[in-house]
């Protein structure tokens, strides 16, 4: 009996896929292979332009304290001229510019108003005088009278007096009746008494004119003071200078009115100078009266000190004023110079250039750049003092670390950079 070969293929049998599994695992295939292109090929972050960047190295080094800044030279006093009175220019004595002396006619101004008030006060004076002449004139006369008549009384009663003497020792005699003799003492008590009420009237009535004297007199004294202060007034309207200095700011013309108050120029001392310095608002806390600073000008350095500080924040800035130790080199107003302002001793530190990044993140974080050179990560930082054109570096960064340390503005949203 022949044994007969059965073919494998009749024991085979087809299973049939359902054919949307198949769909499934394409696009599975196809997903994966489109996320394994992006991640070879996407960019990693916004793309930057090395060029347009600047990039700096962690550096450990010497941090000194020292902030340079650009003061301007002003005067070290300046005095300010204001009008006092209502007034028609008539005359500009000095020009501006023109260094002046103490006392010097500046500026002559007119008042027709104040003049005429002046007149009227003038007169109302040599009135008020006049009538204190004749209330004098009418008290003197009044104590002659009164002197003249007490001397009269008192000559009566002493002849009264005498009479009387003599009536007494000619009736002790016998020869004078006692009628005569009452008679006699009746005389010398009127006398008597008519003296007594003549110097009480007269007291009164020299007391009373007194009185009127003395009302009169302070009527006049406070006329002329009033007198004396509008003349003072009128003086006003002749400027002075109160100080010697340097004129300022005068632009008055022959004819222009001015109001009281108004500002007509300025007075600035000469040859005695002050540096104002404008400062970022960081260095605030730090900065106190008597700090040193240093002028180099025209190949001498000059020793400064903080002599005011104006906490005042404007723009991001505030403002000190700078004192020279000794006498200050020839300047002038406005001058632009450098000077560089001790904050404190050097010492050893991680220190970053103080760029354009540190405004625009307020030193909270910065871009640092990945081993390969071309990516950066935004990291977290702890930044300290800044000064003398770096940053004091207290965390989030390591010795020859590099940092994208140019201003943010163009991709401060972005948390990577890719740099071209």
């Amino acid at each position: 009996m022949s044994a007969v070969l059965t073919s494998g293929v009749a024991m085979d049998r087809r299973v049939a896929v359902p054919r949307r599994y198949g769909l499934i695992v394409l696009a599975a295939a196809a997903a994966l292979a489109v996320a394994m292109l992006l991640a070879r090929y996407w960019p990693h972050g916004t793309i930057v332009a090395r060029a347009d960047v600047e990039i700096a190295t962690v550096k450990t080094g010497a941090f000194r304290d020292v902030v340079p800044g650009r003061a301007v030279a002003q005067p070290l006093q300046s005095v300010l001229l204001d009008t006092t009175e209502d007034g028609r220019v008539e005359q500009v004595l000095v020009k501006d510019g023109a260094r002046v002396e103490a006392g010097q006619l500046l500026v002559v101004l007119s008042s027709t108003q104040r003049a005429q008030e002046l007149m009227a006060r003038s007169s109302e004076a040599a009135q008020q005088l006049a009538n204190l002449a004749t209330f004098r004139a009418a008290l003197a006369q009044a104590q002659a009278v009164q002197r003249r008549e007490v001397t009269q009384a008192e000559f009566e009663r002493d002849r009264a007096a005498r009479l009387h003497q003599r009536n007494q020792e000619l009736a002790a005699q016998g020869f004078l009746s006692p009628s005569a003799l009452e008679d006699s003492a009746d005389k010398l008590a009127m006398a008597r008494r008519l003296l007594a009420q003549l110097q009480a009237d007269g007291r009164e009535e020299l007391r009373t004119r007194e009185q009127s004297v003395q009302a009169m007199q302070r009527a006049v004294t406070d006329l002329d003071q009033r007198l004396t202060a509008m003349r003072a007034a009128s003086e006003g309207l002749a400027v002075r200078a109160p100080v010697a200095g340097r004129l300022t700011g005068l632009a008055l013309q022959v004819g222009e009115s001015v109001r009281s108050g108004t500002r007509i120029g300025r007075l600035d001392s000469l040859g005695r100078f002050k540096l104002e310095l404008r400062l970022d608002e960081f260095h605030l806390g730090r900065v106190r009266e008597g700090l040193p600073a240093t002028l180099a000008h025209e190949g001498r350095e000059h020793a400064l000190h903080v002599a005011r500080i104006d906490p005042q924040v404007k723009d991001g800035r505030f403002s000190i004023e700078l004192g020279f130790d000794a006498d200050a080199p020839p300047l002038q107003v406005g001058q632009g110079l450098d000077v560089r302002l001790t904050l404190g001793d050097p010492t050893r530190a991680l220190l970053l250039p103080d760029s354009g990044f540190y405004a625009d993140t307020g030193g909270a974080w910065a871009f640092v750049l990945d081993a390969d050179g071309r990516h950066a990560q935004r990291r977290e930082l702890k930044l300290g003092r800044r000064a003398d054109g770096v940053v004091e570096v207290l965390g989030g960064l390591q010795a020859g670390e590099q940092v994208v340390v140019s201003p943010y503005r163009a991709f401060s949203g972005a948390f990577a950079l890719q740099l071209n």
